[in-house]
């Protein structure tokens, strides 16, 4: 039997702020928690019986007989990992505070917290490094091996955190950055970004390669600007990416539009995209004072990561 009878996870919304694209070239990257979360809320059950109970929809199933359902297929994905070692089924509620449809990390939030809830009904550690490989496997089993795991390392830890693939590393980093995220209205699929970006890369693959390296060496004088608290340079390097992300092609006019507008803002240190690009969102680096014609959202750096709250029987 579960020594619990209720395990509430809460994990936060994670955004990039620099090292898209490259990471997934061996490139260094930074990601930040955001203090919007998610809460996966597990109650054991005496049988095998599975019940999730998500506005993304309802599910019934067994431990022994998991049935696939696309809209909840990371929750699924982590209760596989788990389903052999558990002797008890639970049911899972999950709750969000912001939509799946903006790009604050929904999917590696929700990995983040199943995988910490089942972990501790499990038994298991729920330290952040032990359950960063389990959350991350997840992840591939639905992507097909696509995902470098920096937004799942930001929901885990919280802060501001540097992350390299391979091998996988993640630092935390001690500097808390002002930041504002505007929404532009709509979104590519990631994987649909990634597979443009490939094509434009396999006509000129040395001077994509290039600018993958200058990107990683842009991110990591990113990374030291955090630790040194120093925006100013932060701000700088941010619009130095930027260029390296137009350069990819993943820049259109409405971004082009909102980071130029949003340079101009005399609080604003500096401005990029967030995220693969070719839709979503801007982050800049400062403080906004003008009303602008995109949809704000009110987002800072949240210091904490997952938090696990146990009511015993």
């Amino acid at each position: 039997m579960s020594a619990y009878s209720k395990i509430e996870v809460s994990a936060p919304g994670s955004i990039m702020l620099m090292g898209e694209h490259a990471v997934l070239f061996g490139e260094p990257a930074l990601a930040c928690a955001v203090d919007v979360r998610l809460v996966v809320t597990l109650r054991p059950r005496p049988d095998r019986q599975v019940l999730i109970d998500s506005a993304l929809g309802q599910y019934q199933g067994s431990l022994d007989n998991l049935v696939p359902m696309p809209a909840l297929a990371f929750v699924l994905a982590v209760i596989e990992q788990y389903a052999a070692q558990l002797e008890q089924g639970f049911e899972l509620s999950i709750r969000a505070g912001f939509s799946h449809t903006v790009g604050l990390g929904s999917s590696a939030a929700v990995t983040a917290a199943t995988t910490a809830a089942l972990a501790a009904h499990a038994g298991h550690s729920t330290a952040p490094e032990d359950l960063f490989s389990i959350a991350l496997a997840a992840v591939h089993q639905v992507q097909n091996g696509r995902g470098s795991g920096t937004d799942l390392a930001a929901s885990l830890y919280g802060g501001v955190i540097g992350y390299s693939l391979a091998p996988c590393e993640i630092r935390p980093l001690s500097g808390l950055p002002p930041i504002v995220l505007y929404y532009c209205g709509y979104k590519m699929k990631t994987p649909d970004v990634l597979a443009l970006v490939e094509q434009k890369a396999a006509r000129q693959p040395a001077l994509y390669s290039g600018v993958y390296r200058l990107m990683g060496q842009t991110t990591q004088a990113a990374e030291r600007a955090v630790c040194e608290q120093d925006w100013t340079a932060l701000g700088e390097l941010m619009n130095l990416y930027q260029g390296l992300m137009d350069a990819l092609g993943v820049c259109d006019t409405t971004l082009a539009e909102m980071i130029y507008r949003l340079r101009a803002e005399p609080g604003v240190l500096g401005a990029k995209i967030s995220g693969s690009g070719l839709g979503d969102c801007v982050l800049a680096l400062g403080h906004v004072e003008s009303e602008l014609p995109w949809e704000s959202i009110p987002v800072s750096v949240a210091a904490t990561g997952v938090e696990i709250r146990y009511e015993t029987n």
